[in-house]
């Protein structure tokens, strides 16, 4: 389980940082470590063959006398007993330090060759430059021991390293604190939604913002602005339910006293069609607002999705083979009035539409065209693609609508004075709303050749 600083955006942001920090600290050090090193034995060995050049041009003005004698240097400095140095002549040691082993350090032979060697010493490693004299008989070497190079090398890096050590804890204080301050925007908004009202949908305000944040407050707000949209939906739906839904159940009530109480059969089957009749209506309404609700409620969150199902993106539909299919579903409904239905739908018309919604807008169209008209009137319906649009063009031969009911139709529960046709007032709402999610445009005049009702919904050609 993670500790609970790593669950804070501010923890890992300053652990994060801090480790980058001090891994790029780490790898700095190894690299001057070596860098150092390497600048460090070029100029001590430079020394060790300048003390040779020295000793050789030393040796050069002197005169080797096979007496034995030997001269030793004296140590002058502290760093003097990790320096050494030996001088032969012809195999014997002429001079040396007072440090340095009598024997030789490297075979004064014909062998001998002109180079830096790192050999051991008394049980310590030494870096020895060996070079000729003046004569080749003359053999010089200068050696030094290479823990004095490391404690010159760790004076180096401790003089360097430790200064970014000791600023390592300034350096995280620094982190942290401009962590928390760059996160105070975040936790200034967390603060407000806590403080929120849970009935408060109002957009967020968060004054001077950093840009990343933007789209985030920007998303929240539009999910407000959507939940306070369904809200509000589901209030109106409840209100309407409750005002609509009394008027079929007062209806069927009292349909249901008057069987109770009647007693000649005649008029008690006469109640009981009415109440029947009223169950029908109720249910009528029940799926009207059902639909209703749920059209609106897609079109809040993703229009393309069928009612009562799963949001899904719009897909091709041939609005001509539909046509024909709920023509055929409420061709019986209409003859039984003794109304004709003339469909004109010849050719494909693909539209990129919901097949279930566009059904609905089909449905309820048609079905109102034959609903309130009149017994043996005529109702035209045709389907065609035209100028890059698919066009629906619904007519009959019905009274029709006057121009002022023509502006409030479509309006919740809104139903023409005078009609004696059963209807809730829901069926253009519905219309409407379908047409809106779908990319659809309703144009409602008077039909011209039959002299009812014209509606003409327009979708763009699928594909054009």
């Amino acid at each position: 389980m993670n500790a609970p600083w790593m669950r804070s955006l501010q923890g890992r942001l300053t652990a994060l940082v801090l480790a980058g920090v001090a891994g790029i600290w780490l790898v700095t050090a190894v690299v001057t470590w070596r860098d150092v090193s390497h600048e460090l034995d070029e100029l001590l060995d430079s020394h060790l063959a300048q003390a040779a050049a020295l000793l050789v041009v030393q040796q050069a003005g002197e005169s080797h006398d096979d007496d034995g004698h030997r001269q030793e240097a004296p140590l002058l400095h502290r760093y003097a007993t990790q320096v050494a140095f030996q001088v032969w002549h012809e195999g014997r040691l002429v001079q040396r330090s007072a440090n340095a082993p009598v024997t030789p350090w490297l075979p004064v032979d014909a062998a001998f060759k002109r180079g830096f060697r790192t050999l051991d010493m008394g049980g310590q490693p030494w870096r020895v430059f060996a070079t000729h004299g003046a004569e080749r008989d003359v053999q010089v070497f200068v050696g030094e021991q290479l823990k004095s190079r490391r404690s010159i090398l760790w004076a180096v890096l401790h003089g360097t390293l430790w200064p970014l050590a000791l600023a390592l804890p300034l350096l995280a204080l620094a982190v942290w604190w401009a962590v928390r301050r760059g996160s105070a925007p975040l936790r200034q908004l967390g603060l407000q939604l806590a403080a929120r009202d849970p009935r408060a949908l109002e957009p967020v305000g968060l004054a001077d913002a950093p840009s990343e944040m933007t789209p985030m407050v920007s998303a929240l707000n539009q999910l407000f602005a959507r939940i306070a949209g369904l809200m509000e939906a589901e209030r109106r739906f409840t209100a309407d339910a409750a005002h609509e839904l009394r008027t079929p159940i007062a209806a069927i009530r009292a349909q249901a006293q008057v069987a109770l109480n009647e007693t000649d059969d005649a008029q008690r089957r006469h109640a009981l069609q009415a109440t029947l009749l009223g169950c029908d209506r109720a249910a009528r309404l029940v799926d009207q607002l059902l639909t209703l609700a749920r059209v609106e409620a897609q079109g809040l969150s993703s229009p393309a999705a069928p009612p009562g199902g799963d949001a899904a993106a719009p897909r091709r539909t041939d609005l001509a083979a539909l046509a024909r299919r709920i023509a055929a579903d409420l061709a019986p409904a209409a003859i039984e009035r003794g109304q004709s239905l003339d469909l004109q739908a010849p050719t494909p018309a693909p539209i990129e539409a919901d097949e279930t919604l566009a059904g609905v807008l089909l449905r309820n169209l048609l079905d109102n065209a034959s609903r309130y008209s009149p017994a043996g009137a005529t109702l035209r319906a045709e389907v065609a693609a035209r100028e890059g649009q698919v066009v629906l063009v619904i007519e009959d031969s019905g009274p029709g609508l006057e121009a002022a009911d023509l502006d409030r139709l479509g309006q919740r529960f809104f139903r023409v004075l005078g009609q004696q046709a059963p209807g809730s007032g829901l069926g253009w709402s519905i219309v409407r709303r379908i047409a809106a999610t779908q990319g659809a445009a309703v144009e409602v005049s008077r039909s011209v050749a039959l002299g009812g009702l014209k509606v003409q919904v327009s979708w763009p050609l699928a594909g054009g």
